[in-house]
C-alpha cells in the first residue's frame, strides 16, 4: 500500500511540474489578478495576507485590498489583486496562501 502512495504523490507532482506554454494560457502576462482568501476574522489576517501578497508583487497596494465578512462576523474574504507576472508566481502564491494557518480558503 506504501507503493501505491508513492506513486500516486509521484504523479501529481508531476503534473504540478507540466508548464503551460505562454501562447496556450488563459492570462497575459503582466495583468492585474484578483484574489480572494478566506480565514477567521481574526486580529492579524488582513496584516498576514497583505504581507504575503507583498511579497510576491513588491509593488501591491494595500488600499486596494477588498474586506466581506461573513453574515456571522466569524469568517472574513480577503480579496487582493496582484501582479501576476508568471504562472510559477501565480502558483506559488496560491501555496503560500494556502498553507498559511489562518488561511481556510483561497479562490
Amino acid at each position: 500500500m506504501n507503493e501505491f502512495r508513492q506513486s500516486k504523490t509521484r504523479k501529481t507532482d508531476d503534473a504540478m511540474n507540466d508548464t503551460i506554454p505562454p501562447e496556450q494560457s488563459l492570462i497575459e502576462y503582466p495583468s492585474a489578478f484578483p484574489i480572494k482568501v478566506m480565514g477567521l476574522n481574526a486580529e492579524g489576517f488582513v496584516h498576514a495576507i497583505v504581507s504575503i501578497a507583498r511579497q510576491f508583487d513588491p509593488g501591491f497596494d494595500a488600499a486596494t485590498v477588498e474586506l466581506r465578512p461573513s453574515s456571522g462576523d466569524k469568517y472574513l474574504g480577503v480579496t487582493v489583486t496582484v501582479t501576476a507576472t508568471s504562472r510559477e508566481q501565480l502558483d506559488e502564491l496560491y501555496r503560500t496562501f494556502s498553507t498559511h494557518p489562518m488561511v481556510k480558503m483561497v479562490l
